[in-house]
């Protein structure tokens, strides 16, 4: 009953955002968003990104958030966010909450499934307000391959500039060697407006070897980490992207 209900209200809430205006999707520091929550688990998380652009150009963005596992099903977290557009200088970008809804028991069916919703308030007042949400899908390839995809829309809403709401994936492969080390690959696209993809060359696609791992600091305290380097699969993407990722848990 409490998955059917999480994935009615998803189904209503992403109905209605698709009459708002949105922007495109990915940034220098996303991350592959997995459809897992612990209940009671907290969480400080840092995340970092620099990308080069085909012109030479070096951007990057920075965020720091606070989280926890409210519920057995759901988990919130609040960012802190700066950017660096290339040729300026980094200043802070927004604030950013972000909720993660656990759909179905972990290992219970052949895919594990969650949907998440990011609300995030720019520093420029006239970007509105930029919402995000999408389902979130996990399966065991094997006992040791892990793949995880995510389908995410991207919008803004009371902006001053109207634009169409996007559409952008996430994926990801990873092996599981041991704990402390395992690798796989990454890749972030963004196909341009939901109900109309832009042409093939105005997409960006994006796709690199990555690596994952955690340590164990003492009783119900773990950092995890994971990084990716990114290489533009077309010429509306950035010529390549470093990406990182490290979570205390406690």
């Amino acid at each position: 009953m409490r998955t059917a209900a999480l994935a009615g209200a998803s189904l209503a809430l992403a109905t209605t955002l698709m009459s708002f205006p949105g922007v495109s999707l990915a940034g220098p520091n996303d991350y592959v968003h997995t459809p897992a929550v612990e209940y009671g688990e907290k969480e400080i998380d840092f995340k970092f990104g620099t990308e080069k652009n085909r012109d030479g150009t070096i951007g990057n963005a920075t965020s720091l958030g606070l989280g926890l596992g409210v519920t057995q099903y759901w988990f919130t977290e609040f960012y802190a966010k700066w950017h660096k557009e290339p040729g300026e200088a980094s200043g802070f970008d927004a604030w950013e909450w972000e909720n993660k809804f656990q759909l179905t028991e972990t290992g219970k069916y052949p895919v594990d499934v969650g949907f998440l919703l990011e609300i995030e308030r720019p520093k420029d007042r006239t970007e509105g307000y930029e919402i995000s949400w999408g389902p979130l899908f996990q399966m065991d390839v094997t006992e040791k391959v892990q793949a995880n995809f995510n389908a995410l829309f991207v919008k803004h809403v009371k902006a001053e500039a109207a634009g169409p709401t996007e559409f952008g994936y996430q994926w990801q492969l990873k092996y599981r060697y041991k704990p402390q080390f395992e690798f796989g690959a990454q890749g972030f696209g963004d196909i341009g407006p939901w109900d109309h993809w832009a042409p093939s060359s105005e997409q960006s696609h994006t796709a690199g070897p990555a690596i994952f791992g955690k340590f164990h600091l003492g009783p119900k305290q773990v950092i995890n980490y994971n990084a990716a380097v990114l290489f533009g699969l077309n010429h509306a993407a950035p010529r390549n992207t470093f990406r990182l990722q490290a979570e205390y848990e406690f």
